[in-house]
């Protein structure tokens, strides 16, 4: 993967870098072929208008003959350009370097002039074979008649070369700044390869069960954040893991216990015939083993519900309150048999809301029994309930036992059971949390070490026309 990715990121680079390189050389080589041509062509028709003057200021009432013959070198005195005097049909009377062709000059310069527009040429040279640049312009005398023309001509072999070495320079320049591109590009996709094989690999190793490995943050950037999130990942696996072996370890300890009660009962039983008193204590710790397990098979059930994410609720509508009563009705005899005083101050104005019945029951059956199993005899066990922000609110109070802040800040984890703990799983209280939070409300507990127990359950009042 670090090949392949790596070998992309350099080809892109490079093909960045070269089109952006071939495309400055061409637009520099155009601009400097633009700017060398203009250059020549601005001095030759500077030269040709000063040529031009000069005879009109001087010679424009004698004809081209006479000129020639008196001196035939001064329309060209003042450049170094081929200098070339035309009769009106463009016949060559006068050559600078004598270069004379019998042939009439046709060029597009001529014909330019001839219309009176003075515009250079490009073109092979006729004699010499070889690239010029020319530019034509009519000689007027004083009445205003054209008795030939004047035709500037300069060689562009130089330019051509001048050209040539700047475009030589130019790609000595672009490989150059290829190699170094191709160079910084490798050492760029290795930088950002780097993190992502490092990732790659603490991926593999929590793939074979390495949980505790962690991935380096390279940077604050979208890898840095893959990596915090697969670190994130290792603890939740990790949290997992250990959910699943306390899972295992308290299962099994559990389940041992009425088990074994019951087995050893089951012998005692049998050994027992015509004991009535011993029948009886027998059967009865039979059913409330019995019970236990039922009960711990329930939370185990809800347990892996929660865990999928598959606990969900049946919705429909009913009053909360009167199912408040009823599980306080359920629960006061079990409370009076643990010698426990009852008391309940529960809403008595309906408040019909929509959500799971069944789930508040047991939520409720949850937190009142926990509350009466940390109660010591003749201590109280207090269930209030009222209307609040358009919140149902569920206090259950007691002053058994209480909890020190350790227990208190996980009492509602998975599988957690603090050292006075009577709880046969530790799951009733993240299953009821479970059941709240379905609800969209919130559980709260407070509690003082030998003082008491406080449980605050919101559930928020949905009414009939909002639920959907």
């Amino acid at each position: 993967m670090k090949n392949r990715i790596g070998k992309r990121l350099v080809k892109s680079y490079l093909l960045l870098i070269i089109t952006t390189i071939v495309i400055l050389d061409i637009f520099l080589l155009i601009g400097f072929k633009t700017f060398y041509y203009t250059s020549v062509e601005n001095e030759l028709k500077s030269r040709l208008s000063f040529s031009l003057n000069f005879y009109n200021r001087n010679y424009s009432d004698k004809n081209l003959e006479d000129i020639i013959l008196e001196d035939n070198d001064i329309l060209w005195t003042y450049t170094n350009a081929e200098v070339q005097v035309l009769t009106p049909k463009g016949n060559i009377i006068i050559d600078s370097i004598g270069a004379i062709s019998k042939e009439p000059i046709n060029s597009q310069d001529f014909l330019l002039a001839k219309s009176g527009t003075m515009k250079a040429w490009v073109g092979k040279c006729p004699t010499t074979k070889g690239l010029v640049m020319a530019i034509t312009g009519p000689i007027i005398n004083n009445s205003g008649k054209t008795i030939g023309y004047l035709r500037f001509i300069a060689s562009m072999e130089e330019a051509n070369l001048a050209i040539l070495k700047t475009m030589l320079t130019l790609v000595v320049f672009s490989i150059v700044l290829s190699i170094i591109t191709a160079i910084v590009s490798i050492l760029i996709s290795r930088s950002i390869v780097r993190p992502i094989t490092d990732l790659t690999e603490v991926a593999r190793k929590m793939a074979d069960g390495q949980y505790k490995i962690k991935a380096r943050n390279w940077e604050d950037d979208e890898i840095g954040e893959l990596a915090k999130t697969l670190n994130t990942m290792s603890e939740e696996i990790l949290k997992k893991e250990q959910i699943k072996n306390d899972f295992i370890s308290s299962i099994s300890h559990e389940l041992r216990t009425p088990l074994t009660s019951i087995k050893g009962w089951a012998v005692v039983l049998k050994d027992s015939k015509g004991q009535e008193d011993i029948m009886s204590e027998g059967l009865t710790i039979i059913e409330n083993e019995s019970d236990r397990l039922s009960k711990m098979v329930e939370e185990l059930l809800d347990f892996s519900r929660f865990i999928s994410g598959r606990m969900s609720l049946e919705k429909e509508l009913f009053d909360i309150g009167q199912t408040v009563r009823d599980v306080c009705k359920q629960m006061k005899p079990r409370a009076n048999s643990n010698k426990i005083d009852f008391k309940t101050e529960i809403l008595e104005t309906p408040c019909v809301t929509i959500g799971d019945e069944n789930r508040i029951k047991q939520l409720l059956i949850n937190i009142v029994d926990n509350a009466i199993k940390f109660t010591s005899e003749n201590g109280w066990v207090k269930v209030q309930s009222f209307d609040e922000n358009n919140n149902f609110v569920i206090l259950v109070s007691d002053n058994g036992c209480g909890m020190n802040k350790k227990d208190l800040e996980h009492v509602k984890e998975k599988f957690y059971k603090g050292k006075h703990s009577k709880s046969h799983s530790g799951l009733g209280l993240s299953i009821s949390d479970e059941i709240v939070k379905l609800h969209n409300g919130s559980l709260d507990i407070f509690s003082e070490l030998n003082i008491g127990t406080t449980v605050k359950i919101t559930i928020p009042i949905i009414k009939e026309e909002k639920a959907e």
